[in-house]
């Protein structure tokens, strides 16, 4: 479990495939103190089993899913990688619930700078799209954020200066992918609300109606 406020950016010293999954390297400091063979930690919002450990880094091994609904196929040596330690019960929650699950990707639109924020669009597909609201969280990246608008498929979150310059959001380029995750909360509330076993009274067009969806 992870909050979504990230502790470090990490550089990839290394990614390789293996056969159908793979191995990634990352140079870090901060992150690894404390840190033991087995623990875990967020690498762009992806929750990863540390594998092994070094003076300047760790390593993991990534499995096929998390190549198939993530950007870590899009890695190279040198990339900048938001990084966060799992959380313990001693930390405030300074962001939100974030599990580490990744659902997908979304793709990079652009940043426009406005006073003291930076406002970030983002093109997600439908499916993600479902489970954002105006207002609510999402994890970006790792990084925990509240939408600012949702418009069709297009995400806006408006970003403080500390938080874009201290991950890798300012590196973002047109058209790249940023990992996403939505509100687990999202998935339980729709999972009980329309299971074919359910006698709730509300229904998804009571929620249209009345302007939850």
């Amino acid at each position: 479990m992870f909050t979504g406020i990230i502790e470090e950016v990490g550089i990839v010293k290394s990614f390789k495939f293996i056969s159908e999954n793979a191995e990634i390297s990352v140079n870090c400091s901060k992150v690894l103190e404390d840190t033991k063979i087995g623990d875990s930690i967020a690498i762009n919002g992806v929750c990863q089993t540390v594998t092994d450990i070094t003076e300047t880094g760790f390593r993991a091994e990534v499995s096929k899913e998390t190549l198939r609904v993530t950007n870590f196929s899009d890695l190279q040596s040198s990339d900048k990688v938001n990084l966060e330690r799992a959380l313990t019960l001693n930390e405030r929650i300074g962001g939100h619930i974030v599990s580490g699950h990744v659902d997908n990707v979304a793709k990079f639109v652009s940043a426009e700078k406005s006073n003291d924020f930076y406002n970030l669009k983002f093109d997600v597909d439908e499916e993600t799209a479902r489970y954002i609201v105006k207002k609510g969280s999402i994890t970006l990246n790792g990084i925990s954020l509240t939408v600012a608008d949702m418009s069709g498929k297009i995400l806006k979150v408006a970003v403080i200066p500390h938080t874009y310059e201290n991950t890798n959001l300012s590196k973002l380029k047109q058209g790249q992918n940023v990992n996403v995750e939505t509100d687990v909360f999202a998935k339980y509330i729709e999972k009980f609300l329309f299971n074919e076993h359910t006698t709730s009274m509300i229904t998804q067009d009571f929620l249209k109606e009345n302007g939850f969806m």
